[in-house]
């Protein structure tokens, strides 16, 4: 039997056929998951639903998560489709261009921080907060969401990014000691630098790539679908006893201190 046989996920954050959460989709529809999607606004409705087209799934509903009311009405859409939710993805983090570049305190400023944390962090949190109730009818439901090495580490441009995506990987270990008792798993993947829509906005993307690719143990960078296959996995009955982890798809990178 698949994987993920019988459950039902909503997918946060496709925007594009080259991001994480697109990997992510297409493995949990390949292991036997229902999906829906969201889309931010109307200019990329279009684009979402081909490729929930490509999914075999026609609900796709607005979710802008700056706004508290969309968050809610998803769930309202959702419950005139499925009477549960067994899956929650989180595919989402936005910083000011500004903030991506430059040293860290000559470009951060108090706009950008909140901004930062807002989008990327808080989102988790108010979307887990109104899937709830649906994913109490759950037999055993499971949140993830997608952070990056350098919530753990300094990385050159990254700035606020990383003290975002520090947030968001703390945020995971309250909402899962929050939601454990309600059999609720929550879970990030810490995935390797992609060349994704999102990722193109850091300056010097290359040149972490090539890091990677030159001194990760199996020296070479990962892929959306690599990452999928263990979202997948973490979403799974095979993983009914993880909770509250960082899991690093990287090659390895973040295992090394000094190359060998």
């Amino acid at each position: 039997m698949a994987l993920l046989e019988g459950k039902r996920a909503l997918v946060v954050g496709v925007a594009s056929n080259r991001s994480i959460a697109w990997g992510i989709a297409q493995a949990m529809k390949r292991e036997g998951a229902e999906i829906a999607l969201t889309y931010q606004n109307e200019k990329l409705r279009e684009r979402v639903e081909k490729f929930a087209a490509q999914l075999d799934t026609g609900i796709t509903v607005p979710c802008d998560v700056a706004d508290d009311k969309q968050i809610l009405d998803v769930f309202e859409h959702l419950d005139d489709y499925w009477d549960s939710l067994d899956i929650l993805v989180h595919s989402v983090a936005y910083a000011p261009k500004e903030q991506l570049e430059g040293e860290y305190l000559e470009s951060v400023t108090r706009e950008g921080f909140l901004t930062a944390h807002e989008i990327s962090s808080y989102s988790f949190t108010a979307l887990a907060d109104a899937a709830r109730p649906m994913m109490r009818n759950s037999k055993g439901a499971s949140m993830l969401t997608l952070s990056y090495i350098g919530a753990v580490r300094a990385m050159p441009n990254y700035n606020v990014m990383g003290v975002a995506k520090a947030s968001l990987e703390a945020n995971v270990r309250y909402m899962a000691a929050s939601l454990g008792p309600e059999n609720i798993r929550v879970n990030a993947i810490s995935a390797g630098p992609i060349r994704t829509l999102a990722a193109s906005g850091i300056k010097g993307l290359r040149e972490f790539l090539n890091q990677v690719e030159q001194y990760a143990p199996l020296r070479r960078n990962v892929t959306i679908d690599e990452v999928g296959n263990v979202g997948a996995f973490l979403c799974s009955d095979y993983a009914s006893a993880v909770t509250g982890e960082i899991t690093y798809v990287d090659c390895g990178y973040n295992t090394i201190g000094v190359s060998i």
